[in-house]
């Protein structure tokens, strides 16, 4: 699978997305339209060890509606994820069985070599 998860307001996103230069066979969705599926979610969780690695929490939502002060589980995180698209941590980009998560200018690098392979 060849897929980028991303934000179509976030300028970070689509800069990092140009960046990339993704052939036509990957997939790229927009969460705002169609936020991420409990199958792929599980998946990547696998993949990263946790959904707390998953989710954003610099969300303007996370603060605003107060789960800055809780303390959330695992389980809680993946909830909200589902709940809510802001929640995901972005872009999330899949490359066969690699998984690059955020912005970081290291992950978005390596992201870069594992496409241009």
């Amino acid at each position: 699978m060849q897929k980028i998860y991303y934000l179509s307001s976030c300028d970070t996103c689509k800069k990092i997305i140009k960046e990339i230069n993704p052939s036509k066979e990957v997939e790229i969705q927009d969460i705002k339209i169609q936020n991420i599926d409990e199958v792929t979610l599980d998946w990547l969780k696998e993949k990263v060890g946790s959904y707390e690695e998953l989710f954003s929490k610099r969300a303007i939502k996370f603060r605003s509606l107060g789960y800055s002060e809780m303390k959330l589980t695992d389980l809680d995180y993946r909830k909200l994820i589902l709940e809510e698209y802001t929640f995901l941590k972005r872009p999330f980009i899949i490359n066969g069985e690699s998984v690059f998560i955020g912005n970081a200018k290291k992950d978005v690098q390596a992201a870069k070599e594992s496409f241009s392979k």
